[in-house]
Parts: C-alpha cells; structure tokens; sequence
C-alpha cells in the first residue's frame, strides 16, 4: 500500500529522481511493459452481430416457420410480406442501437486528456495515456489527476474526489503523511492522489503508482463485467405472448386440418386456410410495432435530455417503483453555497436567488472580509478556485460587494496561506489611513486568536457568554449540515508579518455554507411519490448531512431512516433485505455498500433505478434495472455501466423518462390488446365455420389482406397514442404483471369473439340475400362471392373502428378527443379507402374474389361494423372507476 510508504521509499522502488523524472527511453520501455493508461473498452459489435441479436426472439423464430411454409406452399407474395416485417424489425433495432452508441461516443472524453510530467529534467505537457508508473507528474489547480499517484510534494493542495468518494468539500493533500491501517478509506488517504479526480486548489507533484486498469478506477471498471445481464420486464412479457400465441397457432392449425381431414373437405384448399389463419393468428406486426414505438420514444426522450442506450430501457424505467440517487451532482448542485449569516447582532438566511441583497452593517463587515481573504474568482456566471471560496465571492456579488472593487480598492500586500493544523488562512490588505488583517476559518481556532468582537458597528472586549453564543450557533448549524465559516479581522498601521496576523483579533461573525439541492429536485421527489415510487438517497456523506438534505427535499422525515455503511457490514443479506424497506437514506457508503443496497431492493421484488454520475456509482448502475448517469459531470466509467445518460444532469430529467417510459409501455400494450382482439376475431370465424360444417366465410388471400391493414398503421397508431395526463397519478406496475391482467385479457376475448360473431352475421346476410342458409348445400358461386365480401367487409371496418375504442380503458372516445391521434384517424381512412378499392377496382376484386355491394348492404356492413366500438364504449360507462391505461 504506497499510502504507509515514505515518499523516498517510493521513489525508490520505482528507481526515479524527483528532480530529474524519467528519460524518454525510460518511459518508453515501461509503455511497452504496462501498456496504455487507458480504460479496457468492451469490444464493439458489427453491425451483423447487431442484426442477429435482433432475430434472437420466439416470435421471430414462428415467423421465418411461417415464411418458409408459405413458400413451400407457393404464396410467395405473403412470404415476402413476413419476411419484409422481420427484417424491418431488425432492421429498426439496428438503427436505434447504433445511433445510441454514437451518442455515447460523442459523450465520452478522456478523464485527463493532458498531463504534465517531469522527463529529463524537463516539463511537458503528454497525452495522459502515455502516462506511465514511475512518472513524476505535476498537479495545478483546474487539472485532473491523470493516474494513481504518491504524493510527494503539496502547497496548499486541495482535491476534489466526488467521483470516488461521493464528497462535494475537496479534500487537503499532505506529502508527508504516512499511515500504518492497510484497509483506511479512500477519502483519508491524504498523501494519495487518484485518477479522474479534480485538483481544485494549490499543487503539488506526484509519482504515478498505478495506471490504467490498476488504478481504483480501473478495480471498480472490472467489477462491472462479472455482472450478468438480464431480460427486462418488456422483453420478458414478449417472450411469454410471442411463445403462447405461437403455441395457439400450430394447435390452431392442426385443429382445422383435422376436422377438415374428417369432414372430407377440400384438403389442399383447407392446408391454405389453416397456413393463412396460422400466419393471422400470428401478430407479425408487433415486432415492428414495438421497436417502433420504443424507438420515437427514444426520440422524445432525447428531446428532454435522455440518450438512450438500449431501447427496453425506456419501458424499464417506466416501471420501476425505487429509485436509488446519488446526492453529489444528482440531488444537488455539486456546489458550495453560503445560506446562513450571523453575528451578534443576529442571524439570517441567504435567499438561493435574487442580488442586491441587504444586510446590516456588521454583516456586510463580515461579506467584506470573506471576499478579502479568498483567492477564487468568479466573472460572467463561471468561478474558478475551490468551491468553498467561490461560494464566499459570489454571496459578495449578490450583496454589492464585489471582488474586483474590492481587490482594487484593498490591495493584498501579504498573506497566511490557509494550513490544515491550524485551520485558519488570513491576508494583509491596504485600509484607508494603514492596513487591516482578514481572517478566516474553523469558528473555534479564530476565537482562540481573538479578543475582541464587533457588535453594532462598534468593537467591544469578547466576553465569554459571546464566545459560548458562537459556539452555539455554530453547533446549530452543523447540526442542520452547514460547513461553519467564521471570520475575524484587526486593524495595523503598519504592513506586519505573518507572525503579528493571527492574535487580538475582532470576531465578525459566522456563515453556513450548504451544497444546495436542485431548485426543481423537490417539486421532482414530490411527483415521484405521488406516482408510488421511494426515492432513496445513497451517498459517501456523513449521515447528518445526508438526513439533513434529505428531509429538505422530502426524501426523509426522521434520522431513523437512515443508516451508514459501517452499520450495514454488520447485517447480511437476508436481513439487510429484510430491513431495506425501513430505510431513505445511506450513508457513508462505498461501492460495494450500494450494490448490496441495489441488490436488497430487487430482492423484495422491486424494479430498481440507480441514478449517478460518479465513478462509485458505477457498480450499482449495472446492478440496477435501470442504470441512470449523468451526463456532464459523469465519467467515462458510469457511462459505461449505465443504460441511459441525461444530458443535462437533472434529476427532474428523470422524473419525466418515469413518464415517458409509463405511457410507452401503455401504448405496447394498447397495440398488442387490439392485435390480439382482431386475430380472434379472424380465427373464431373461421373455426366456427370448420366446426359446424358451414362454408368458409374468409379466403386465405383475404384473411392475409385484413391481417396486413389491422396489423399495420392502427395498431402503430395506438403505439403512438399521446400520453395520459394521469399515468403519473398510478402506482406502478407490479413487476409479475402479466400483459393481460387487471381483466383485459377478458375484454380481448369479449372483443375478439364480437368482431366474430358479426362477421358471421354479416356472412349469414349476405347468404340469405340469395335465399341460402349457413347449412344449405350446393350455394351458388355469386352467393357465396357476395357473402364472402360482406363478411370480408365487415371484418376489416370492425376492426379499424374498434381501434378507436382502444385507445382507453375508462375514458370515454369524446372525453380523451376523437381526433386528438391524428395518426389513428388517419390510418382508419387508409384502411377504409383500401377496403373500399378492394371491392370496388375490377382488377383486385377479381385478385381477391369479392363484389361491389349494394348501396343498402353497405349501411348493414357499416352498422355491423360500428357495434364493437359501441359495445366498448358502453362497457366503460360501468367500469369508469376501473383499471389502469390499456
């Protein structure tokens, strides 16, 4: 461990001069021996292997069955048609799947594109990835660290190591530093320096220890492929309908072969009617349907700041009930901000918006001489420096006074840097008429230095019930997780030393700092609760400060529901399991602690989203349902892990996806409800007719050609339906569900068996307008032509009508807007005009056998026609109280 070694020690092992580095031939023979300072990438897929991946589903493999029976049949025209639809499918996956891991591409960037190292006594400026062990590199504020590195010399060195350890207030580095506990966290490793994190402050030169996938990075990479892969609901409820509907095919088919065989029928003629029926029964429609609407899903998605990388996690996301956040950049803004003011003249809270603020006297001394004593900047929206001081020079902004004035007006003519053993940093700057000192740190060192406070403006001795009321206070505030800031100053005529600065000093007060949660954040948490789902907060923070932001955000009401990692190394997990529900937030917590937290919620059967942006959240996104990274301040790593990025690091981002994700799966099922619905309605006619000796109401040719025009436009349609303004009013789904649960499966039945039902009414018309019965024998070629047509007719429009009906469950066609789908009103008048120019063009009715129907048949059709949506519509006035969105 280079932690417990001395810095000469290591510099030893290594065999390298602090002063001199390595030699150009040194370094390249260890970039020969270690390789790269990269990141092991995943090999990429060709796009054939994307294109087979695609096929790789039951109801795919009964639709290239069907092809190539009908192929072996001669109805090549209908084997083109299911061949066209596989493809497509496939063809549609591909297209999404590449596109998203070009909008990855284009997201990811190297962790440290840039390092300065020392070789040959010289600096220069490589590429990090030539970056090899034994380097001496160099670190300045605003540059990341390009490799696990010894430190060997600091200067008020400050880095900020959120991404591995979830702490937004960098950390201080100190060279000298040696440890003897082998197993110490991370985060207290002060003379360590570790790839992808952000020197915010001072500098300092290390050598490289580790590179590549031997750096802490690196490890937690590696932990991201021994997990396996898993169905998602979607595909898992696909697999289920596509094996029982191909199952229901083949018995379907081998019944009517069988009764045909029995009743002595026309056997050839029979086998083309069973295939037909087999290849209807079949929705070949909805692969297409589905990668459709998960792609422009995709689409809208990527219009509110979500790249998705795999299509079923759209759905996915729409059904999880837990969503698991990182605080650091997730909940909050990933910045310092001062939100409280006091003095002994009072106390109060800075506004998260507005400038020009006021404050009293004493206070705006207090402003004054944090803003002396910083070295950040901040111009034109954008600071630089550490956090905690560009928190300090923007609350001087918001109350008038403004660094660059008083910069210019106090010129800084000497300085204590701030040093970590005596917490305290302080400068001398030029006062009308001499010199004031300006002091600043922890509130307990500047009252041992001072002895004097300012009280209304004037300087009174610091008694020893003031010194208890800062204490206080200050307790107060750490209590309510505030980074506590105090400020003092004196006084000099004269330019003094850094020896006469720090005593007699006037105490001016203290500031609660805060890393803000995000302005919407809570408006988001609020939304997900009412929606059914527990967001949970994880985060490397202490637990104080964790409740404390928590229950500002509404996450948590009590500490009780908290709990650090230490306390979940004492549970196992079965009970860790056992107790997760009980808890809001986790804190404290390493890599491992969050997958076993993930781990625990899916034990209990919940759908879990894990949303982060550091390298530590990593492991728990690929553990997750749904892994959720951030965009901006997410690394390469959690990227990678992820099954979606939000561009734009919002978690309200997220909250919309929920949505998004809810109606897409809504839409799935309307689409695969009414395919289901129409196909039974095509088998019970042909069925029933094969079981009670009638002729066949439906040609092989003309099931095909229904099955094409419902099968299409209305059921992509229904996919595309606008979402319910009241999905987010639902609980979520539960993850057993089946497709047909909460009775749709029963109004799918009742559906089906009434389109039937009336196009065998239809058939029976159109026979008894020649005098014949569905029994009678020897029917007349024209009267069964005419029949056929009738049914043919109504078969079609009943199902293009009923698709109207299906576009909900409970809401009535007037109250969701009969034309608010544009694209389904659109596609019912495709199918009606090509029905229509069926029957009515010479050429295809004679391809199709059918005639042109009466005037007065044509309002019996259409009335046939119309009664499902009816029989619907009537059904809801009794359920309005009822299930779920179909």
């Amino acid at each position: 461990m280079w932690f417990c070694k001395s810095k000469e020690e290591v510099l030893e092992e290594f065999k390298v001069s602090q002063r001199e580095g390595l030699t150009a031939d040194e370094a390249g023979v260890r970039l020969e021996l270690y390789g790269e300072n990269k990141l092991k990438a995943k090999p990429k897929k060709s796009l054939a292997m994307m294109f087979f991946a695609q096929l790789k589903d039951m109801l795919i493999y009964v639709l290239l069955g069907a092809a190539i029976i009908t192929i072996a049949i001669g109805e090549h025209v209908d084997a083109v048609i299911i061949l066209m639809v596989v493809v497509l499918n496939a063809v549609i996956g591909v297209i999404q799947e590449y596109k998203a891991e070009k909008a990855i591409e284009a997201l990811q960037k190297m962790t440290a594109p840039k390092a300065l190292v020392r070789r040959g006594g010289e600096v220069s400026e490589i590429d990090s990835a030539l970056v090899v062990p034994g380097d001496i590199v160099l670190l300045d504020a605003g540059r990341f660290v390009p490799a696990d590195m010894r430190l060997i010399e600091t200067a008020n060195l400050q880095i900020e190591e959120s991404a591995l350890t979830g702490e937004s207030v960098p950390d201080d580095k100190h060279a000298e530093d040696i440890y003897k506990d082998l197993k110490l966290p991370i985060g207290d490793r002060t003379n360590m320096a570790y790839m992808s994190t952000l020197v915010t402050y001072g500098r300092g030169e290390g050598v490289v220890v580790a590179t590549a996938m031997d750096t802490e990075i690196g490890k937690i990479a590696s932990i991201l492929d021994e997990d396996i892969e898993e169905m998602t609901p979607l595909q898992r409820r696909l697999a289920e309908f596509g094996r029982v509907v191909g199952l229901m095919a083949v018995g379907i088919c081998g019944l009517i072969f069988a009764i045909s065989v029995f009743q002595k029928r026309d056997l050839f003629e029979m086998f083309l009617t069973a295939i037909s029926l087999a290849v209807a029964a079949i929705p070949e429609g909805l692969p297409a349907i589905v990668a459709i609407v998960l792609a422009l899903g995709v689409t809208r998605m990527s219009k509110k700041n979500a790249i998705v990388k795999r299509l079923p996690a759209v759905e996915t996301l729409g059904s999880v009930n837990i969503i698991c956040s990182d605080k650091t950049g997730t909940l909050t803004q990933n910045r310092m901000a001062v939100s409280k003011l006091f003095t002994l003249g009072g106390s109060s809270d800075v506004p998260q918006e507005g400038e020009n603020l006021e404050a009293s006297s004493d206070e705006l001394e207090l402003i004054k001489t944090l803003v002396l004593c910083s070295d950040a900047t901040y111009e034109n929206g954008m600071g630089t420096g550490d956090p905690t001081e560009v928190a300090l020079v923007i609350l001087g902004e918001r109350y008038g006074v403004g660094r660059k004035q008083l910069h210019s007006e106090h010129k800084r003519v000497g300085e204590k840097p701030f040093d970590s053993s005596r917490k305290l940093m302080s400068t001398l700057n030029e006062e009308a008429g001499g010199y004031r000192v300006n002091t600043k740190g922890a509130i307990d060192n500047i009252l041992k230095i001072s002895a004097y406070a300012l009280v209304g403006g004037n300087v009174v001795p610091l008694t020893e019930e003031m010194r208890n009321e800062y204490l206080r206070v200050a307790e107060e505030m750490s209590d309510k997780a505030l980074r506590v800031l105090g400020a003092a100053y004196k006084d000099v005529e004269a330019a003094s030393g850094e020896d006469d600065m720090e005593h007699s000093l006037v105490v001016l007060g203290i500031v609660g700092m805060e890393d803000p949660p995000r302005l919407e954040v809570r408006d988001s948490i609020e939304k997900a609760k009412g929606a059914g789902i527990t967001p949970v907060m994880i985060t490397g923070d202490h637990k104080n400060t964790a409740v404390a932001i928590a229950k500002e955000l509404g996450i948590a009401d009590a500490i009780e529901q908290s709990i650090t990692g230490a306390e979940i190394d004492e549970l196992s997990d079965e009970a860790l399991a056992g107790k997760i529900s009980g808890y809001r937030v986790f804190a404290r917590v390493s890599p491992e602690h969050k997958v076993r937290i993930v781990n625990a919620y899916r034990a209990n059967g919940n759908i879990v989203s894990m949303t982060g942006d550091g390298v530590n959240d990593a492991p728990s996104l690929k553990s997750a349902d749904i892994g959720v990274a951030m965009g901006i301040t997410g690394t390469d790593v959690s990227k990678g892990a992820s099954d979606m990025i939000l561009t734009d690091d919002n978690f309200t981002t997220i909250v919309h996806a929920i949505e998004e994700g809810r109606n897409i799966y809504s839409n799935i099922r309307r689409s695969v409800i009414f395919l289901l619905s129409c196909n039974l309605g095509e088998v019970i006619v042909v069925v029933a007719s094969v079981i009670f000796f009638w002729p066949v109401p439906l040609l092989p040719t003309q099931i095909l050609w229904i099955n094409l025009i419902t099968d299409t436009f209305p059921a992509i349609a229904l996919g595309v339906e606008p979402g319910d303004s009241d999905v987010m009013k639902k609980r979520p789904r539960d993850p057993s569900e089946s497709f047909f649960a909460g009775g749709r499966g029963l109004r799918a039945v009742l559906g089906g068996s009434l389109i039937g039902a009336l196009t065998l009414v239809a058939f029976y018309l159109g026979l008894a307008e020649y005098g014949y019965s569905l029994g009678s024998r020897g029917i007349s070629e024209y009267a069964l032509t005419y029949a056929r047509t009738m049914a043919f007719v109504v078969l079609a429009a009943s199902q293009l009508f009923y698709s109207i009906t299906m576009r909900s469950s409970r809401k009535s066609i007037f109250e969701i807007g009969l034309f608010s789908n544009r694209f389904l009103v659109g596609a019912i008048c495709l199918g009606l005009a090509l029905q229509f120019a069926v029957v009515s063009i010479p050429f295809m009715t004679r391809a199709f056998k059918v005639q042109m129907l009466s005037q007065r048949d044509w309002g019996i059709v259409f009335l046939l026609a119309i009664v499902p949506l009816l029989a619907n519509e009537i059904i809801k006035l009794f359920l309005r109280t009822g299930n779920e969105e179909i």
